[in-house]
């Protein structure tokens, strides 16, 4: 009785109900699972009700309050995404002339792609245009600005944050106008329903990215989990936290993160190992997210797409992509990369996206002078390809590929690291289209050979990580320069010493991430055949393991960021 005289039930109710900027929900803190256990409490009561409204209800409103815990007053973006796509997809459906078909589902394309540059590249192009033009122009925050008035809070107006999940939930709301266009799916019944689709809580602020043709019609089917489902919900889960908290963060907290802040501070060997440290915790920590969104969503009753499939097991750049990140690559695929002319040929849209790119570069520079620099290489390039065939081919074929790896960094942001670390990956696909023609290694399968084409993917993949990490070029020529000046052998021994956890637990991360498919599939059915009790006291001891091993607060997932 005690104890709950002494609780100030005021700040209590707040924290609960109020967003708080310091303590977002996340997965991995208590307060997440508690929301969870509330969640699915109610959700027991609705989720084989006829009425399937009631419970996309259910769950939109639980989504929408999760990510207000998330992002605070953001969630009105959120809604406004919704409200917008909802009208244009009945409206496109509706519509018999072709014409007013492609103006809508362009439409839907262009707000949200402007919601998008507004919240993610505002900052960008107006500090490239200060310098250039010489300019004063300021950034505002009309969200902020609107909410003032309306509630008379006092946001800073002067900075504009990014709303966390932007990228995600609109990539799905333009697959939704561009299905309902292309016929691959009908609208969905009504406004709660769509909303339910566009906001769903487990994949809604880092994916995977789900598709209105493979979502919308999970909606309206009864409630079904086997015995089989919810053991490996179960499991995926645990195994998402142990990537995530354990690995992920541990390595992070304790060498990661320290070396990426002052490579100049460590030697050579810390600087690639931090490397090769953050390869494994990018891996761990996106798809750790991923592995505890689609566990959650499937103890609803709901099945969100794969998005990883051991991507550092892969044999080349081709392979690594169609592992990394999957619904992320077959949407830019699906969505960019053959609406462009894919590898086909050229399109408007490709020099449009050429333009758009080399636009971008030139801000990024701040040098106008690069202007008729690049008009004069894109006319040379006109001039080859129309009067030497061959030239023209390997420019259709390759342009593409190239302009969607370019677009996808940018997607991450835009300065030279992302861009760098784009046109890299496209070069590594251009490159090994050519190289597996003449390669004499390229059909051999023996262990050997296999374990070359691994090492040389993940070493090439990992290398392009440094522009993906660093936050400034400073970085990334800090790490260079330590690599490539400061490897000193002698003091190697010394360094794993001072490390050894750290190196374990990354040794412990890449082994279980290379060990054979076939033992984890045992270890994965041997859980899932596991008995009730079993299971239990299994998930209890991986718990307190896991957060026992937490050494600083909760680290945000890196695709937050996105």
């Amino acid at each position: 009785m005690e104890f709950f005289q002494q609780i100030e039930w005021g700040s209590f109710i707040r924290n609960i109900f109020l967003y708080n900027e310091s303590s977002p929900l996340i997965f991995t803190r208590f307060f997440f699972w508690g929301f969870f256990a509330i969640v699915l409490a109610g959700y027991s009561l609705v989720y084989n009700n006829k009425n399937r409204t009631l419970r996309a209800g259910y769950i939109f409103a639980a989504s929408l309050f999760f990510y207000y815990k998330s992002s605070g007053f953001f969630f009105f973006i959120l809604l406004f995404s919704t409200l917008t796509d909802f009208f244009i997809g009945k409206w496109i459906y509706a519509s018999k002339r072709a014409s007013l078909r492609k103006m809508l589902v362009a439409a839907s394309v262009v707000i949200n792609l402007s919601l998008l540059a507004y919240f993610k590249y505002a900052y960008f192009f107006t500090e490239s245009l200060n310098a250039m033009f010489g300019t004063d122009l300021h950034v505002i925050n009309y969200l902020a600005h609107w909410v003032n008035a309306a509630t008379g809070t006092h946001f800073n107006v002067n900075q504009i944050l990014l709303p966390v999940g932007i990228s995600f939930f609109t990539f799905q709301t333009i697959s939704y106008s561009v299905d309902v266009y292309r016929g691959e799916t009908k609208p969905v019944n009504n406004l709660i329903d769509f909303g339910f689709y566009v906001s769903f809580f487990p994949q809604l602020v880092a994916g995977p990215i789900v598709r209105a043709s493979g979502f919308v019609k999970q909606i309206y089917e009864d409630y079904h989990v086997s015995k089989q489902e919810f053991g490996w919900a179960i499991y995926i889960i645990l195994k998402g936290l142990v990537k995530k908290i354990f690995i992920g963060d541990y390595i992070a907290v304790n060498f990661v993160d320290r070396v990426f802040s002052a490579p100049l501070s460590h030697s050579g060997f810390e600087n690639l190992m931090a490397l090769f440290g953050y390869s494994l915790q990018v891996y761990v920590d996106f798809s750790g997210y991923t592995d505890i969104a689609i566990g959650v969503a499937l103890l609803m009753g709901f099945r969100l797409p794969e998005n990883f499939n051991s991507p550092y097991k892969a044999k080349n750049v081709g392979e690594f992509w169609k592992r990394w990140h999957m619904s992320l690559s077959s949407w830019l695929k699906d969505y960019l990369y053959i609406p462009i002319g894919g590898n086909r040929n050229g399109s408007v849209f490709s020099y449009l996206s050429l333009g758009i790119i080399l636009a971008i570069v030139v801000l990024l520079a701040g040098k106008l002078i690069l202007i008729p620099v690049f008009t004069g290489i894109v006319l040379l390039f006109a001039a080859l390809a129309h009067f030497f065939p061959g030239v023209k081919r390997h420019i259709n074929t390759n342009i593409n590929l190239m302009l969607t790896m370019l677009l996808g960094g940018l997607w991450h942001g835009a300065s030279w690291q992302f861009i760098i670390w784009g046109g890299l990956n496209g070069v590594g696909l251009v490159v090994y289209k050519f190289w597996r023609k003449i390669s004499p290694w390229e059909k051999k399968t023996g262990w050997l050979a296999t374990l070359w084409k691994i090492t040389i993917t993940f070493c090439f993949i990992t290398a392009t990580r440094i522009f993906f990490r660093s936050e400034s070029m400073e970085i990334v020529n800090g790490m260079m320069h330590q690599i490539a000046n400061n490897m000193e052998l002698s003091i190697i021994p010394q360094v794993v010493s001072a490390y050894k956890w750290v190196f374990l637990m990354m040794l412990f991360g890449f082994f279980t991430h290379w060990v054979s498919q076939k033992w984890k599939d045992r270890l994965r059915d041997a859980f899932i055949a596991a008995p009730l009790w079993l299971k239990v006291v299994i998930s209890a001891v991986v718990v307190i393991i896991v957060y026992q091993s937490i050494s600083a607060d909760m680290q945000p997932f890196i695709y937050f960021q996105f």
